[in-house]
């Protein structure tokens, strides 16, 4: 039974923030991988970048994955490059519906330009590089992706409202109450 729901996208998109809005008209839990790994390993997560390298990080997350498989009803903000592996795909549609989050480039530069906590960005903080990134990525995320919201402009609870309710039509069958 596919009872979770998987926010992806590049990192800016507004997963976080979408999710904290569909956990609190859901009832679902809300976690956040990326929060999740840094609690796991007692370190931020350029640290960890840092000390082990992007591989070590993207072992975390897969290892995070897998233990979803057990767990429902829960809402998961994922690392903007969680869908880089295919078994991370897997693994999300095994237990819910893949949601994906987009935005423009100078959306995200304009939501992300005052972080320190993202270690593939650190020095590269302008549009030009981080549409070159996206493009590299788009074709994992259109490929994961089962709903897909763009978010430029638009309110988190607006979207959250929106995308319950397509889960709530006959092709997904999520039922909340």
């Amino acid at each position: 039974m596919k009872s979770n729901i998987y926010f992806i996208g590049f990192m800016g998109t507004g997963k976080s923030t979408v999710s904290r809005h569909m956990a609190a008209i859901t009832g679902y839990e809300e976690i956040d991988t990326d929060q999740e790994i840094v609690k796991q390993e007692n370190m931020r997560i350029p640290e960890i970048f840092e000390k082990y390298g992007e591989e070590y990080f993207r072992n975390l997350e897969t290892e995070f994955l897998k233990g979803m498989q057990k767990r429902e009803h829960c809402i998961v903000s994922c690392g903007g490059g969680m869908v880089l592996r295919e078994e991370n795909v897997k693994l999300m549609k095994k237990t819910g519906v893949i949601v994906l989050l987009t935005a423009t480039p100078e959306t995200v530069l304009e939501r992300v330009k005052n972080g320190r906590e993202r270690p593939i960005l650190n020095g590269h903080m302008n549009t030009t590089y981080i549409k070159q990134l996206m493009e590299k990525r788009e074709t994992y995320y259109k490929a994961a992706g089962e709903i897909v919201i763009p978010t430029d402009g638009r309110e988190a609870l607006d979207m959250a409202k929106e995308l319950k309710q397509n889960l709530e039509s006959p092709k997904f069958c999520f039922d909340f109450s």
